[in-house]
């Protein structure tokens, strides 16, 4: 397992942006999948965003055009770039890795995420 993280949340305006890092500790991060997942008040968590140790990307469909998942192999660090925010996008944001973006083994601690209408 790896240790995750996770920082930059907070409270922000519809049509806002934000950028979520989360930072690995170890050396094998380049070797792992890293995602975004969130839970809004009274759902599921869900995968808003994995990236593959290739560089591949999923998104959920709600996000498309809007967020953008990277990493930096050199920083042990993904990040979420977050553009366009609705209040449907509040939730507690949890970054986790994993062997594969469907396969997740290890998780941050989590980080909210408000978007004020």
């Amino acid at each position: 397992q790896v240790q995750l993280v996770g920082s930059g949340g907070g409270l922000v305006q519809t049509g806002g942006s934000l950028r979520l890092s989360c930072a690995a500790s170890g050396s094998i991060f380049s070797t792992m999948a890293m995602g975004w997942h969130r839970r809004a008040p009274g759902k599921q968590r869900e995968l808003v965003a994995g990236i593959s140790s290739g560089g591949g990307t999923k998104y959920a469909d709600s996000v498309k055009g809007r967020f953008t998942i990277s990493r930096d192999n050199v920083k042990n660090t993904v990040y979420l770039q977050m553009n366009s925010l609705k209040p449907e996008d509040t939730a507690v944001y949890y970054c986790a890795a994993g062997p594969t973006i469907w396969n997740w083994g290890s998780w941050g601690q989590g980080t909210q995420v408000t978007v004020a209408s």
